[in-house]
C-alpha cells in the first residue's frame, strides 16, 4: 500500500512538474492562434474583457475553421483582487492556455489618470499584500499562464502611460519601476508558471522620442515574450491608421527585435472596425493574415483577433464592431486563410519539459 502511495504521488508531482512547465515555442514554420472575445458594449452592458463562454469560443472556431491555442482576457482588480481561478479552470478545461492581462485599473473606461492604482503606489509596496495572495493563487493553480502588466504603455489611453505619470522626465522610469516590483514579487512568491510577456503598442502615441516604446523595456530578465498590438481603424469615423498591416508591422518589428534580441514575439491584438468609410475590414484582415503567415518575420509566433464591440458616444452608428462573426465577408477571409494556411497553425500549446532550457 505504501509503495502504491509513493508511486501515486510521484506520478502526480511529475504530471504538476510538466504542467507547470514553460509554453514552448511552435515548431519551425508554425504559429499559435490565439482567441479573445469581449462581447458588445450597449448601455447595459459594459464589457470587462473576459466576457466569453465555452460557446463563443466554440462559435469563434467554428466561423474561422481552425483551433486557438490560448484565450486571452483581463483581470480588473476594481472587479476582484483575486487570482481568477474559476476563468483559468474554465480556459484549461477547454484545453488551451489562459492569457491574462493583469489589470490594476478602477474601471474599464480609458482616458483618464489612476487615483487607486497608480504607478506610485504599485512601487511603494500598497498593494504588496493583495498581490502576494494573487501570487500564491496563480502558483497553486500550477499549470502554465501567459501574463501581461502594464499593457501598451506607449500610447495615452492606459493610465500607466508615460505621459500621465511624469512624462519625459520620469513616466517610462516609473513605469519600469512598477513593473519590475509586480513580477520580482510574483516570482518571489515561487509562480513559476506564470510566462510574463511584455506588450506594446505598434506606434507610440505621442510620437515623442521619450516616448518610444524602447523606453518602457523592463529589461530581458522580465519578459519571456514580447507582443504588439497593430490595428486598422477602430470605429466607423476614425480617418487615419487606414496604413496596411504590413506597413505597420514594419515599423515596429526591427524596433522590438533590436531591442529584445531573440526574444519571441506575438501579435496579441490586432483588428479594424467593420464599418469604417476609409478600409474595407476584410480586405485588412487578408493582407494582415496574409503578412503574419507569410514567414517574413521569423521572431513572430502567435496572433489574435480582437473581437469586441463597444461604445463611442451617443450615436449607434459610430460604435466600434469587430466581431467576425458580425461580418460574412470577414468570416470568411478568416476562413480562406486559416484553410490556405492550415499547416502553419499550431493549435495546441505545447510545454517545455520541467528542466529543459
Amino acid at each position: 500500500m505504501e509503495r502504491r502511495r509513493a508511486l501515486a504521488a510521484l506520478i502526480f508531482l511529475s504530471a504538476a512538474l510538466v504542467h507547470a512547465a514553460p509554453i514552448a515555442l511552435p515548431p519551425a514554420g508554425k504559429l499559435y492562434h490565439g482567441f479573445y472575445f469581449g462581447g458588445v458594449g450597449t448601455d447595459s452592458h459594459d464589457p470587462t474583457e473576459h466576457d466569453f463562454s465555452r460557446r463563443d469560443v466554440e462559435q469563434y472556431e467554428t466561423t474561422v475553421g481552425a483551433k486557438t491555442a490560448w484565450v486571452y482576457f483581463s483581470d480588473n482588480w476594481f472587479e476582484s483582487r483575486t487570482f481568477p481561478e474559476g476563468i483559468c479552470s474554465s480556459i484549461r478545461q477547454l484545453g488551451k492556455i489562459p492569457y491574462l492581462r493583469l489589470m490594476l485599473r478602477s474601471d474599464v473606461d480609458q482616458n483618464h489618470a489612476e487615483k487607486v492604482f497608480s504607478l506610485d503606489k504599485i512601487v511603494a509596496g500598497e498593494f504588496d499584500a493583495d498581490l502576494r495572495v494573487w501570487a500564491r493563487g496563480a502558483r497553486d493553480f500550477g499549470m502554465p499562464l501567459l501574463m501581461e502588466w502594464g499593457t501598451e504603455p506607449n500610447g495615452k489611453w492606459f493610465s500607466w502611460n508615460g505621459d500621465w505619470n511624469g512624462g519625459a522626465r520620469i513616466g517610462p522610469a516609473k513605469y519600469i519601476a512598477a513593473y519590475r516590483h509586480i513580477v520580482d514579487l510574483i516570482r518571489n512568491e515561487g509562480a513559476d508558471n506564470v510566462q510574463w510577456v511584455w506588450h506594446v503598442n505598434w506606434w507610440d502615441e505621442p510620437e515623442q522620442k521619450w516616448n518610444a516604446f524602447e523606453n518602457y523595456f523592463p529589461g530581458e530578465d522580465y519578459c519571456d515574450w514580447v507582443a504588439l498590438s497593430v490595428y486598422g481603424p477602430t470605429t466607423p469615423r476614425t480617418r487615419d491608421s487606414t496604413e496596411s498591416f504590413a506597413f505597420k508591422l514594419g515599423q515596429a518589428y526591427p524596433r522590438l527585435v533590436k531591442i529584445a534580441p531573440g526574444k519571441p514575439i506575438i501579435i496579441a491584438e490586432f483588428g479594424c472596425d467593420l464599418h469604417n468609410k476609409h478600409c474595407n475590414a476584410a480586405e485588412w484582415a487578408r493582407g494582415a493574415l496574409d503578412e503574419i503567415f507569410s514567414g517574413k518575420w521569423p521572431a513572430l509566433l502567435g496572433f489574435c483577433w480582437w473581437n469586441e464591440g463597444w461604445q463611442n458616444d451617443d450615436h449607434k452608428k459610430n460604435d466600434t464592431d469587430m466581431i467576425i462573426w458580425h461580418d460574412p465577408d470577414l468570416a470568411r477571409v478568416f476562413r480562406e486563410e486559416a484553410a490556405r494556411h492550415f499547416d502553419k497553425i499550431q493549435e495546441v500549446a505545447l510545454t517545455t519539459k520541467a528542466g529543459d532550457n
